[in-house]
């Protein structure tokens, strides 16, 4: 190629480059806001010994971009006081959904040994810093009364790990969906006490993801002898088949742990359902604790038949699949079975299927509006882990009336039943023919 057409198609390629980088990501790497990810977010922000300021954004949002200027003068005003960093939360969903984030952008202040603080004050680099400084004092004032001693691991953090005892073991573990891995161990044991902090160190990162608990021995002679506990410390994993717990044996670092504990979390999730909503029982049970709530209303079955109603359910099924690792859940009803829900979530007007994403604690919900088909779906459900866009308020609590559960067949249309002029007429015939 000619040297003269070399140095333009050099500088159109940089400058691709530079726009793809500018789409993908509002912080370059240049930038003094520390880029956070899932591998480093625990090192850079849970383990820290300072405070962290993490704004969690999506490189597509206006306010975002908008803030990014405020917040690199920020981390440059805080370098060496505070850490300023950012997440894309659109990339990281799963560690987004983790802290709740709905909204873009979210400011969260992390401080060792307690739960994060949303920053809700002006987007302004005096104000972000002010709220900075008020967290360092606090923290100050903390480790110099003694209560905090540093990085998310320290002694004032309290444990995840539950006690657990005779009285309360079934209803806990056993009763439990959820993963379960309990150690067994004895008050005088020296290696119950070499893993106490990495057993606490575990417990605590994985709360929420996985159960973690313990039995003292030397005071449940009983659950000790129930699970055949020989030694100490003994750890079992109850999962799936809480019957048959089977031993933990890998090396007793809390890093160890964890990993072996996610491994199992893979094989012991929940199979994923869709309920039919039949009841204001199963609209509490299932939406009244979900993060969101997708409720389809399906074509009345004249309409779609068993075969086509199968074939939404199905459909439901396998994006209930794709996201069984997401606080969500799934129930359907037919078309005109709940009417009230129907009028509150004003689906009706646009045909069915028709699908809603519900959050009932907050009375919000926003509608499909585009087609019903797997892709879109799965988009929508994307969009609504993220927060969504159009979410609507719900006017009161829709009023769920108990219906019978669809038999899974056929709709029959009831024909009523023939008869004659002179049937309808007979009586009239009669006292007419008397006179």
């Amino acid at each position: 190629m000619h040297r003269s057409l070399l140095f333009p198609l050099i500088l159109v390629l940089l400058i691709i480059i530079e726009l793809s980088a500018s789409v993908n990501a509002l912080y370059g790497p240049s930038s003094p806001v520390v880029q956070l990810n899932p591998s480093n977010f625990k090192s850079k922000v849970l383990n820290s010994n300072g405070i962290v300021l993490v704004e969690f954004f999506a490189p597509w949002c206006g306010h975002c971009k908008a803030l990014t200027p405020t917040w690199e003068k920020a981390a440059n005003v805080l370098k060496g006081v505070a850490t300023v960093a950012a997440l894309d939360a659109d990339a990281h969903q799963s560690l987004a959904q983790e802290y709740g984030i709905k909204g873009f952008p979210t400011i969260k202040v992390f401080a060792p040994g307690k739960p994060p603080v949303d920053y809700q004050g002006a987007r302004e680099v005096k104000p972000i810093a002010e709220f900075a400084q008020q967290q360092i004092k606090a923290l100050l004032k903390d480790r110099l009364s003694g209560k905090a001693t540093g990085g998310s691991s320290g002694k004032s953090e309290p444990s995840a790990s539950i006690e657990l005892n005779s009285s309360n073991f079934d209803e806990s573990v056993i009763k439990s969906k959820d993963l379960w891995i309990v150690e067994f161990f004895a008050p005088w044991c020296g290696h119950c006490k070499k893993l106490a902090p990495e057993w606490k160190k575990a417990a605590n990162n994985l709360k929420g993801k996985v159960k973690f608990g313990q039995v003292d021995c030397d005071a449940e002679k009983s659950l000790m002898s129930r699970f055949n506990v020989q030694g100490f410390p003994t750890i079992l994993v109850f999962g799936a088949d809480k019957d048959h717990p089977f031993p933990y044996e890998g090396a007793r670092s809390a890093s160890s742990i964890e990993s072996f504990a996610l491994e199992q979390l893979e094989t012991n999730v929940t199979p994923p359902e869709v309920t039919e909503l039949t009841s204001p029982d199963i609209l509490d049970e299932k939406c009244g604790s979900a993060v969101i709530c997708f409720v389809a209303f399906l074509p009345d079955i004249l309409d779609s038949k068993a075969e086509g109603r199968n074939k939404y359910l199905k459909l439901l099924l396998s994006v209930a699949e794709k996201f069984k690792r997401s606080p969500y859940s799934y129930v359907w009803v037919a078309a005109g079975y709940q009417p009230d829900l129907e009028k509150h979530l004003g689906v009706g007007g646009y045909g069915y299927p028709a699908l809603v994403a519900l959050n009932l604690k907050k009375k919000l919900y926003a509608p499909l509006k585009s087609a019903f088909e797997r892709d879109q779906i799965i988009e929508f459900v994307k969009e609504a882990g993220l927060g969504g866009k159009g979410n609507l308020p719900m006017a009161g609590t829709p009023v769920i009336t108990k219906t019978e559960p669809w038999d899974g067949k056929d709709g029959q249309i009831i024909e009523e039943d023939e008869f004659s002029l002179e049937e309808l007429m007979g009586d009239d015939t009669g006292s007419k023919n008397e006179l």
